[in-house]
């Protein structure tokens, strides 16, 4: 099988030490809005139906009432931390713009063919992104698109994603991003800069923190 090494994204103290990226400024101006993102709203609405999503999926996976028990206590923040991962993602696609990154249908087909196959199938993938990252099976593909532009935006900055220099290098053109969209978080899910992100409950396949396994998804063949 052809081997295609992934770009581990890995935060580090050193990487987030600079100034915010994200400064909540939280108002009654967006009433309904869970955060405003440039020219973009989330509604309260559209963040409980993505939290909706995953704990559909994860009765559909867990029959057993106390392992869902168990696997919603595990992720009892969650809210915040999709909310997070939603804003997270969007400044993310707006640094990537700006470098002229693009994802193609054939690039995230071909990311899910490669994972399928290390994880064992279809399921064995929805399953794994389920656990870790809270995406539900729907989302799927919209996650690897994300995890695609990560991987392609620190290629074309030359940030080398393993070394405390690249990390800066990557954050710092999403701090550039985030300032063009003047995020606006309400208040009620709490504050966010750079700082935040990396100490948020929240897991993205592309962003991680340091951690003793190494792995920034599912282990690679």
């Amino acid at each position: 099988m052809h081997r295609r090494r992934r770009t581990a994204l890995t935060l580090s103290a050193a990487a987030i030490a600079a100034a915010p990226l994200l400064t909540a400024c939280g108002s009654e101006a967006h009433p309904g809005a869970a955060a405003v993102v440039g020219n973009d709203r989330i509604t309260v609405s559209q963040l409980e139906g993505r939290v909706n999503e995953v704990r559909d999926a994860q009765r559909a996976a867990i029959p057993d009432e106390q392992q869902y028990e168990q696997a919603i206590a595990k992720t009892g923040g969650l809210t915040r931390s999709t909310l997070h991962t939603m804003v997270l993602d969007k400044v993310l696609h707006q640094a990537a713009a700006d470098a002229g990154v693009e994802v193609s249908r054939r690039d995230i087909q071909t990311m899910r063919a490669g994972l399928e196959q290390q994880a064992g199938g279809k399921k064995a993938l929805e399953q794994g992104w389920l656990q870790q990252y809270s995406v539900a099976p729907s989302r799927l593909e919209d996650s690897l698109r994300t995890e695609i532009e990560a991987q392609k935006l620190a290629k074309v900055l030359g940030a080398d994603m393993n070394a405390p220099e690249g990390q800066a290098t990557f954050w710092k053109a999403l701090s550039k991003a985030s300032k063009k969209l003047d995020v606006d978080l309400n208040p009620r899910y709490g504050t966010w800069d750079v700082d935040k992100s990396k100490r948020a409950d929240s897991k993205t396949p592309w962003v991680r923190e340091v951690s003793g396994d190494g792995a920034a998804g599912p282990k690679q063949a």
